[in-house]
């Protein structure tokens, strides 16, 4: 079962650029929240933030505290740790163009310090499975790299190899923008699968996207959160104006 987050006051630097303004929100778990807005309005700020890859960048600071369940994640825990917890999945798949698809799902644990095949080989077959993946790869394991599937294969190959590591929360970066219909519905299919395993925030750009599979939306507006709440309500009746006319397409 995925873990709920909670994010209070939390604030993002990069060098002296403001780029998140005491963002207070509650994610609960097991359940897909969609984060919207325009470019450069600290969504994908935010994601890094949830699992410390925003300090990453050495000009790069925060400020508050975002607890995973009982963790406070910049107090309690190491970077690695955190990450370990906390998946991401990237705009673009990115698996590693070297390795066998077997090796990129596996990746993970190994750095982890698993060496026992079995445990190895069960793993990568449950993590493609969970990510739809298994069938049409499961001849050509250890015969093709990551890099020979086609793209929407590759994205779920990066979410099985997140998932290897048996994280609680899964964040999602535009995972289906730089793919085809036909794997974004996929995607999408996949996202409502695990969400009854993992507690799983997507930033997308995509308003029918985040209408399908998300259950509450959060609007972002030049560093701040402007509004959180249902998903249905963000669509049929927000609260803000900020939020009606970017929804209906007057900016953005």
């Amino acid at each position: 079962m995925g873990v709920g987050i909670q994010v209070t006051d939390l604030n993002a630097w990069y060098g002296a650029n403001h780029a998140l303004l005491g963002i207070n929100m509650n994610i609960p778990a097991n359940h897909v929240t969609a984060l919207i807005g325009p470019s450069g309005c600290g969504k994908s700020t935010f994601v890094r933030c949830l699992n410390r890859m925003h300090e990453t960048n050495a000009t790069a600071r925060v400020s508050g505290e975002v607890r995973i369940g009982d963790v406070d994640i910049y107090a309690e825990a190491s970077p690695v740790e955190i990450r370990r917890r906390v998946g991401m999945v990237f705009q673009r798949p990115n698996p590693f163009p070297t390795m066998s698809i077997y090796d990129n799902v596996a990746s993970g644990l190994r750095l982890n310090g698993f060496r026992n095949k079995g445990v190895l080989d069960e793993v990568v077959e449950r993590s493609l499975q969970s990510s739809a993946l298994w069938d049409e790869v499961k001849d050509d394991l250890h015969k093709k790299s990551g890099a020979s599937l086609s793209g929407g294969q590759q994205q779920r190959l990066c979410i099985a190899r997140a998932l290897a590591v048996d994280p609680e929360v899964l964040l999602m970066d535009e995972p289906a923008s730089a793919l085809d219909p036909v794997s974004t519905a996929k995607i999408e299919d996949l996202i409502f699968q695990l969400k009854s395993q993992y507690t799983i925030v997507i930033v997308t750009h995509n308003m029918q996207q985040a209408a399908r599979v998300a259950e509450t939306t959060g609007f972002f507006l030049m560093g701040k959160l402007v509004e959180f709440d249902s998903t249905h309500k963000i669509f049929t009746n927000p609260t803000d104006k900020r939020t009606e006319d970017y929804i209906t397409g007057r900016f953005g």
